[in-house]
């Protein structure tokens, strides 16, 4: 449904996109994740046609919309901001993306307020509804001319962490009934792994991985991906042997198994681990345990393993000792790059 080839983009001497190649299926949610800065937003501004890249091509539906006006694409927006008109009801802000559709569209405009709970609510103002509510009467509008592809840029981070989980939950529900293309432009990793089908990872304009959450969660390509989707331990160490699906890295001396992933013989690789694949209590190597923060139902440990830091997640008190045992049951290795 949306496939975007080789974008390249700059203003003036920075590169903000660069060599940038991604298919979108239809009735994926693919979610673009990095940092602020990293480009995201002027892929989505170049799939809207509201940006005009350098280089590279944008095609809709298997037609190329590179010099294609805006209004011409066929897709929905959605800004950070809302973007509604403050003098405009409710109604109106919905029926404002019907204004070159012929029909009933007073019809179309309370079937989109029904859709996003908002039924009884036609004729108020934007200033007297809360974020949340703004939300989705921007969603309603961006909805109304029934969009091939629907484009959302950050729509949640205006709200607070309570109501943004709520309606992130509303409107993955939401996506999946109409079987919405989306492309969801976002720097919460949390809120990325629980709205896409998949994720793409950008970073300095270019894409880093692509793949679905629990992949891209357990299984990152990079140390970048590692480190910024979630808490990770990266060790710095060398592949000694391999046995199959499986390599034994050099860790300050000590031998680890991982899974081999693509590594060889001589590789310089990063052993890397999630806090929580760690089991505590037990095990060959002990850490020195140098602060612990309490989570509620879990302690996150800050440790030191060989002068290498160690994070980790334990349900028990750790306060009674400075030292603590440890395995490493499920390791991966990443290149070093």
């Amino acid at each position: 449904m949306l496939e975007v080839r080789r974008l390249t983009k700059r203003f003036g001497h920075v590169v903000a996109v660069e060599d940038f190649t991604l298919a979108v299926p239809e009735g994926e949610v693919l979610a673009l994740l990095g940092p602020s800065g990293c480009g995201k937003t002027t892929v989505l501004r170049i799939v809207a046609g509201l940006e005009r890249p350098d280089a590279g091509r944008v095609i809709l539906a298997g037609r190329d919309a590179t010099d294609w006006p805006p209004e011409k694409r066929g897709v929905g927006l959605v800004f950070q901001s809302y973007a509604l008109f403050p003098h405009l009801s409710v109604g109106a802000n919905v029926a404002y993306g019907l204004r070159f559709r012929r029909g009933d569209r007073k019809g179309r405009v309370r079937e989109l307020l029904a859709l996003v709970g908002l039924a009884r609510y036609e004729r108020r103002k934007p200033h007297q509804l809360s974020a949340g509510q703004q939300q989705r009467v921007a969603l309603a509008r961006a909805l109304a001319p029934e969009p091939r592809v629907l484009l959302l840029d950050e729509p949640l981070s205006a709200l607070d962490a309570a109501l943004r989980k709520d309606l992130r939950a509303e409107l993955r529900a939401l996506l999946g009934k109409l079987g919405m293309t989306a492309l969801y432009v976002t720097h919460d990793q949390e809120e990325a792994l629980a709205l896409a089908d998949r994720v793409a990872v950008m970073r300095e304009g270019r894409l880093e991985q692509v793949a679905p959450p629990e992949e891209l969660y357990s299984r990152p390509k990079t140390p970048f991906v590692a480190s910024f989707l979630g808490r990770a331990n990266l060790w710095p160490g060398r592949v000694v042997s391999v046995d199959g699906d499986r390599a034994f890295v050099e860790v300050a001396g000590e031998r680890i198994p991982a899974e081999r992933g693509e590594c060889r013989e001589g590789d310089e690789v990063f052993l890397f681990f999630r806090p929580e694949w760690v089991e505590v209590g037990e095990g060959l190597f002990t850490a020195e345990v140098e602060s612990a923060e309490y989570l509620g139902d879990r302690w996150e440990l800050r440790a030191r393993f060989c002068d290498l830091p160690l994070v980790l997640i334990t349900g028990q008190d750790p306060r009674s000792s400075g030292t603590l045992p440890f395995a490493i049951p499920t390791a991966r290795t990443i290149h070093q790059q």
